[in-house]
């Protein structure tokens, strides 16, 4: 009797798992990392950061194919402002705001 107790305890701690103790874990490791046991496994095989948590942040699942939309923007300083345009300008006097020298890398 006191096994069943004991084997009834663990089934109503394990949650909706079969395996007593998995849901606990489980929850340790997204509170921990954000992260599923899975999606480390998944994160681990593909070599990419991959989570749940962002899917249902309404993200996409792995963080690597997340879309990147590079804007072209062309900036120019006009008087006592920065305007930026989608095209770069005609002429040929005006510098862009991005490419003074003390803005290149070296």
């Amino acid at each position: 009797m006191r096994t069943l107790a004991v084997l009834a305890c663990l089934a109503v701690l394990g949650g909706c798992s079969f395996v007593p103790g998995y849901a606990q874990v489980q929850g340790a490791f997204v509170v921990g990392s954000d992260k599923t046991m899975e999606d480390h496994v998944l994160s681990l095989a593909s070599g990419k950061n991959c989570s749940i948590v962002r899917k249902e942040k309404g993200l996409t699942y792995c963080e690597e194919d997340e879309l990147k939309i590079k804007q072209n923007l062309y900036c120019y300083k006009t008087l006592a402002n920065v305007t930026c345009y989608d095209r770069p300008d005609t002429n040929p006097g005006r510098k862009r705001v991005d490419l003074n020298d003390h803005n290149q890398a070296k």
